[in-house]
């Protein structure tokens, strides 16, 4: 007995634990007392009325709507609830009334028909909010598997992130981020696929994984944008061979070697924010491509072109699911405005002002998913390789500190579920 009892319990702590999503559109949005007291206040109202109405008009079948009602808004036990009260009350008002033996089991089979459908349209509801959750929870951990943790620390660069996605199951989206160190320095991408859903997410991985092995392949920042490049018109060939659209990808690629300036390509993607000496302001590139997957449309080659980044100066990039935040009154997010007044804080601080900032100026409606990242200059250390599988020591110049343990209390990403 007692190997059976602690055989039982390892089964249930292995068990994986309910989806929270799952749970949630299981739950009444209504509570238990009020539906109680609205459901007997409505019983006495139409009883008096049916009451006042006399034979003339019969008002007391008309509850068999009530289940139907409920199997919107309330779970499913509450609705079964609902069903078995309506029932019991139309057939006592049919049994104390006139009328035929037909009468009477018409009016009874109606009440438990109509109050039947009511419970199979609950559970149907709950079943049907069920299976979207669970395709939203695995589209969300899915992506999540894929990017990185932050922060993570490199040679050249601290990176904070804040990822966002829109929680929708055909809104899962395609914001992109990584950070590689490499023998040519940190190497930083972030991007914003072409439309949404599943589709959106298999072209944002195949330029990340693309990004993960040419920045460190590549000698030259141009180098590694041509393997995007080639990465993402692949990836289209075959979803053109599966029926699928092809999709393009905006981008801003940064490279960071130790210096006081970082290169970029920017193909297609907003300009990164500059903080620093308690400003905010546009970094004014020359030139911006057209984004990846696009090339064959422009004559143009894409160039690398390099900005100052100060010592304590901190690069703000994100996508467009921030600048593109509405308010009520359908004005845009004034990141350039709003930047400002955060040029003080910390990389993470920055973040959190700029999430909080951007909830309240939207109302908590997303529209797009939000992805950004706070990148500031890191102390280098000398006589120091990057640490971890399949890690590659830097050519010659300042060597690679191990990366940094997250800060108590968290991993430094800030998601919302």
């Amino acid at each position: 007995m007692a190997q059976k009892r602690i055989g039982t319990r390892a089964r249930n702590a292995a068990a994986p634990a309910a989806d929270p999503g799952v749970a949630a559109v299981s739950q009444s949005r209504i509570g238990t007392w009020a539906l109680v007291g609205g459901l007997a206040l409505l019983t006495v109202l139409v009883v008096l009325l049916d009451a006042t109405t006399g034979h003339d008009l019969r008002v007391v079948p008309l509850l068999v709507v009530v289940p139907a009602l409920a199997s919107v808004y309330c779970s499913l036990r509450q609705t079964i609830w609902v069903a078995v009260w309506i029932t019991t009350v139309v057939v006592g008002f049919r049994a104390g009334a006139d009328g035929t033996f037909w009468d009477f089991v018409f009016g009874i089979g109606f009440a438990v028909l109509a109050c039947a459908l009511g419970v199979a349209a609950c559970a149907a509801r709950i079943r049907h909010a069920a299976e979207m959750a669970r395709l939203r929870s695995a589209a969300v951990i899915l992506q999540r598997q894929i990017l990185r943790p932050l922060p993570v620390t490199t040679g050249h660069v601290l990176a904070h992130g804040l990822y966002v996605p829109i929680e929708e199951d055909r809104f899962v989206g395609g914001d992109i981020y990584e950070v590689v160190e490499s023998p040519y320095g940190t190497r930083v991408i972030i991007g914003d696929v072409q439309g949404k859903g599943l589709a959106a997410i298999g072209a944002g991985f195949a330029a990340i994984a693309a990004f993960r092995e040419a920045a460190i392949r590549e000698a030259t920042l141009t180098g590694v944008v041509g393997a995007l490049e080639d990465a993402v018109v692949r990836h289209n060939a075959f979803s053109a061979q599966t029926g699928e659209a092809e999709r393009f990808v905006t981008a801003l690629v940064l490279g960071f070697d130790g210096g006081g300036r970082v290169e970029t390509v920017n193909c297609g993607h907003l300009p990164p924010f500059l903080l620093h000496d308690g400003r905010a302001r546009a970094v004014r590139l020359r030139q911006a491509y057209v984004p990846l997957g696009l090339a064959g449309l422009s004559r143009e080659a894409r160039a690398a072109e390099s900005f100052d980044f100060p010592p304590g100066a901190t690069l703000l990039v994100v996508t467009d699911g921030v600048t593109e935040a509405r308010d009520a009154a359908g004005a845009f997010y004034p990141l350039g405005d709003r930047a400002g007044g955060w040029a003080a804080h910390g990389p993470q601080e920055l973040l959190d002002a700029l999430h909080v900032d951007l909830e309240g100026f939207s109302g908590g409606v997303r529209r797009d998913d939000i992805a950004a990242l706070a990148l500031r200059r890191a102390p280098v250390e000398a006589g120091r390789r990057p640490a971890g599988p399949g890690a590659v020591p830097l050519v010659p110049g300042p060597a690679v500190p191990a990366p940094a343990a997250p800060a108590p209390g968290g991993d430094g990403l800030i998601t919302t579920p």
